[in-house]
């Protein structure tokens, strides 16, 4: 990758995760944890990957994303404003009475959103009929999905992943966000889905390994995916929970809680020192 897009990519996720921090303690609830990890995979795929018009958010030929783990709101909700989709002044908003920035996304009132979701397991399947469409009206746009790692103990996952394999969509990638922690604690102990490589294949999926944090790595398996005729592609994302704020970092205490206003400031005095280094 460009090391001026890359360094311009790092900035990009920073303000989001600085967004994040922002978003839920004005809410003084949300999930920042799970919103942190995927910060970095958000930025590559709203600043470089996707096919979209922030000044046309309907219009048809455009990139699809499903946000399936819908509680990680807070991270979508920045890479939309910063990518223009609306004014980012709006974020401070998030699950205040009024705001059309809801606890989980809402398409019918966010511009950006493709899909409503927070119904675990459900925003796969939405995806799944997405790229279907477009395989069946003849449709160039390509859907792209990001799922929990303790999301993907739903059964209805692993049907959307079959219908995936049959239908042989190529035109999705399934992105897991594998942070090892859900909300009741260790994926591995709680629900353990290991081997998610090996399940993946074995429902007919091409699967891609990612660090989730390294833009290299990220850009290496999204071109993958992109490359791959005749089946759907499983992206497993390697993340740390928490990730940007010391003391956030694979704690799991931090899956729905929401900062402090101590908290917050240690927070986002970490993430402008980090900035500062970019």
């Amino acid at each position: 990758m460009i090391e001026e897009v890359k360094l311009q990519l790092k900035k990009n996720a920073n303000t989001i995760r600085m967004d994040i921090i922002e978003e839920t303690h004005s809410a003084k609830s949300g999930h920042p944890g799970g919103s942190l990890s995927i910060a970095d995979i958000l930025a590559y795929l709203y600043f470089v990957e996707m096919n979209i018009d922030p000044k046309n958010p309907q219009w048809a030929e455009r990139d699809r994303f499903v946000l399936s783990k819908g509680h990680t709101a807070p991270a979508l909700y920045s890479a939309l404003a910063r990518r223009g989709f609306f004014d980012p002044a709006e974020l401070i908003n998030l699950r205040h009475i009024g705001s059309f920035l809801q606890g989980h996304p809402d398409m019918k009132h966010t511009p950006g959103v493709d899909m409503s979701t927070g119904s675990l397991g459900q925003g796969i399947s939405a995806a799944c009929g997405m790229a279907l469409s477009a395989k069946k009206s003849g449709a160039s746009y390509r859907v792209y999905t990001i799922l929990g790692d303790g999301e993907i103990e739903e059964g209805q996952v692993w049907e959307a992943l079959m219908f995936a394999a049959h239908y042989k969509l190529d035109n999705l990638c399934v992105v897991v966000d594998d942070n090892g922690l859900q909300i009741d604690g260790p994926v591995a102990e709680v629900m353990n889905s290991a081997s998610i490589q090996e399940k993946a294949k074995a429902f007919g999926l091409h699967v891609i390994d990612m660090d989730g944090h390294d833009f290299d790595s990220i850009e290496k398996a999204f071109n993958e995916a992109k490359g791959i005729s005749g089946k759907p592609s499983l992206i497993v994302a390697k993340t740390v929970k928490g990730k940007g704020v010391s003391f956030m970092e694979n704690q799991v205490s931090w899956h729905g809680s929401a900062p402090n206003d101590e908290q917050k400031e240690i927070a986002l005095n970490e993430l402008k020192e980090a900035a500062k280094c970019l």
